[in-house]
């Protein structure tokens, strides 16, 4: 992976998004996207190693577009300023836990992992498993090395009082809050563009793997 052309093509994008000067830079964003896609192929293949439900997938076709829908948005930018890329059994993480790598500059890459907004149905299924099996997710939150490279769940879609259906005083009211489950580890570009990265994300993968593990089981 062409680690320095992605992330100088996304900065000089962040400064000019707009269609014109993105049509003029097309070139250079074709072939920072073919850089990405084959780094994307090279995570397929480790990730294959620990986690054998992806085998199926087409890793140059897990790529997110670079085009924003700004049907609904008040920011109307055209582009994103990353790249990015999903990674479940079916696809592209809708609905199932899975693995999203994310490209950014200015230090904010990132290896993300769980599942993010679980429908209705999914979510009940993640809160029986909690209200029924706490321990299991507890060990892996708890495990020395998954607390040092996540700093727990990500708390960024959460309810503010019980959800329906459980006690306020739950044990666990603060897990059965979360509507995604959902972790993430950040990377600093010097770190995006170290010749190891690969190596580093497939280690945090792997603790990603613990959770999806129990997931997956309150999804079955």
């Amino acid at each position: 992976m062409n680690a320095p052309l992605i992330l100088k093509f996304l900065k000089n994008l962040s400064k000019n998004n707009n269609r014109e000067w993105f049509e003029k830079n097309k070139s250079v964003y074709l072939e920072a996207k073919v850089s990405f896609e084959d780094f994307l192929e090279s995570f397929h293949k480790e990730l294959l190693k620990i986690d054998d439900t992806l085998g199926s997938l087409n890793p140059r076709k897990l790529g997110f577009r670079i085009y924003r829908d700004v049907r609904f948005s008040k920011d109307k930018r055209p582009y994103k300023n990353n790249m990015g890329a999903g990674f479940s059994p079916h696809g592209k993480m809708e609905q199932e836990p899975g693995y999203y790598i994310h490209l950014e500059p200015g230090n904010k890459s990132m290896i993300a992992g769980g599942m993010y907004m679980p429908n209705p149905e999914n979510l009940a299924k993640i809160r029986q498993e909690i209200d029924y099996n706490s321990d299991a997710l507890l060990k892996v939150l708890k495990a020395k090395e998954f607390k040092k490279n996540f700093d727990g769940l990500s708390d960024w879609d959460r309810l503010k009082t019980a959800p329906k259906g459980y006690p306020k005083d739950h044990p666990q009211i603060e897990l059965l809050k979360n509507k995604s489950f959902t972790v993430s580890h950040s990377f600093t570009d010097a770190e995006v563009m170290d010749k190891n990265f690969l190596k580093k994300v497939i280690v945090i993968c792997k603790h990603i793997k613990h959770l999806n593990n129990f997931l997956n089981h309150a999804l079955s």
